[in-house]
Order: structure tokens, then sequence, then C-alpha cells
């Protein structure tokens, strides 16, 4: 299904509306790290852009997923507490892995770095609640149906399938940080996709970089790509490129198309995504 990429604003009937508030893997003018907000009430990561948001907005979060501890997808979630809890009246959820919740505890929510959220102003009334999933696991999450997908990072990390409530609904997909897992591939390849986000932080230039850090660059991209399903139609966003080696990426990138037709594939919608862009279906 094409995605509608017009405002977010009223109210046009989309089902699943995902809002990139950063998309880059690291930090520049006009550059933002990976924060995404899914239908004004669910944030995915919680990377620089969440600082574009409005203190209102903020406030409206109920829900923060986190892929993993990094610090490009974390570092707004403190600041993010601090700045609209007064305008709450109860505990923004936090669901993440047992080993990423462990270092938020450990490294930031630990009263020297940043006060620890889960005790203030009270343990009977937080700020913030920590709750623990696992890979392959499924809930429920303030009107959609979430995934935990698998992996492959340098810390424990994942990525999410998150659609509206309702057998048949089309998913969207976020890798999170990964490199070559075929095992997210055997999963999103069982469901209705409407729409992936995927990771490529590094050109080919810095294939080796890329391999060593876990993430993906064209090459292992095009590896990725050849574990879709043959049906698969749906469009691919780019997420994660560092600033400096974003152009170099998209132009690899829009290469792929011309070595899956060599091959006989059909060509893919391959786009990258930008801050500030809204994405409905």
């Amino acid at each position: 299904m094409t995605p509608d990429c017009t405002s977010e604003s009223g109210p046009d009937g989309a089902s699943l509306r995902i809002r990139v508030l950063g998309c880059a893997g690291a930090i520049a003018k006009g550059h933002r790290t990976t924060s995404f907000l899914v239908n004004g009430a669910v944030l995915v990561d919680a990377g620089t852009g969440v600082g574009d948001l409005t203190l209102d907005e903020m406030a409206r979060i109920d829900h923060v997923l986190l892929t993993h501890a990094h610090l490009d997808h974390i570092a707004a979630l403190p600041l993010m507490l601090d700045a609209a809890a007064a305008r709450r009246q109860g505990p923004v959820t936090v669901h993440a892995l047992p080993a990423t919740i462990a270092a938020l505890q450990q490294h930031i929510f630990n009263g020297l770095i940043w006060p620890d959220f889960t005790v203030l102003p009270s343990t009977e009334q937080p700020f913030m609640v920590f709750k623990p999933f696992e890979v392959g696991q499924q809930f429920p999450l303030a009107g959609l149906h979430a995934e935990v997908l698998p992996a492959a990072h340098t810390v424990p990390a994942v990525g999410f399938a998150l659609a509206p409530q309702g057998s048949g609904a089309l998913h969207w997909v976020f890798s999170g940080d990964t490199g070559y897992h075929p095992a997210f591939w055997h999963r999103i390849n069982q469901l209705p996709v409407g729409m992936l986000f995927i990771e490529t932080a590094f050109s080919d230039r810095e294939a080796s970089l890329a391999a060593a850090s876990q993430h993906l660059c064209p090459q292992s991209l095009a590896r990725c790509l050849a574990l879709m399903a043959p049906h698969a139609a749906y469009p691919v966003y780019i997420t994660h490129a560092k600033p400096a080696e974003a152009t170099h990426v998209m132009t690899e990138i829009r290469q792929l198309n011309v070595f899956r037709h060599a091959s006989g594939l059909a060509p893919l919608a391959i786009d990258g995504l930008f801050a500030g862009q809204v994405l409905k279906f």
C-alpha cells in the first residue's frame, strides 16, 4: 500500500501514523537521532528528535519502546520525562529488554547522571515504570498490536512490528540497529507488512566498520533484501545513516534496483527518511 506523506493534522482515517522525529545515526544541523512517534501516544526509541515535540505532545506519550541502550536511541528519554512530568497524571511505561533496562538503571537513572524516575516523586506515583519484554513477545499497546523482533547488534537489541489491533492489519516494521540477521527476515516474511524502516548506517566505503559495529551498509543491505519474501511489495525506507555518509548511502542504495533487475528480481520502492516526515497507511 502506498503511504500518504502528508501532514498528520486532522482526521483522515489512517490506521497507523508514524511521525519521523529523528532518523540519523548521529547529530549535525538538520540531523536528529532515532525517534518515531506512532499515533501520538507511542514513542519508538528516544533519540534527539524528541526535542522537536511540544510539551503537550510529550505529555501525550504513554509508552516508550526501546530497541537498545545506545545513547543515540535513549538520549532524550531522561529529558522528556523531566519536561512533561508536571503535565501527566500517571507514569510513562518504558518497554525494553531486561538488559536494556539494567543499563538504564545502572548508567542513566542512577541518581548521579539523572534522578531515578521510577521512585520519584514517590515509589507509589513514579514518573516512569519499566516493563521488560523478550524477543518474540507480542502484546497490546495503546490500541496497537506490538511484536518484538530479533536483531543482531553489539549490545542486546531488537526491532519492532506494530499494527492496529485486528486480524489482517498491515504492520509497520522497524529493524532497529542490526547487521545481517536472517531470523529477522524469517519472521517478517510471515507478517502482512505495510512498510519497512531499515537501518543502513554506513556507505560501502566503510563496509568493514559497518561489519565491526554490526550495522548495515548498502552491500549488506542487499544481502538482507535478498531474504525478502518474493511476493513482498511494501515500501522500504532507509534510516540511521551517519550525516557524513547519508548522500553516499542513498546513492549506493539506489543502485540496488539495477542489480535486482539484472538478477531477474522486481525493483523495490526504496527511499530515505527525513526528520519531520509523516507516513500513514
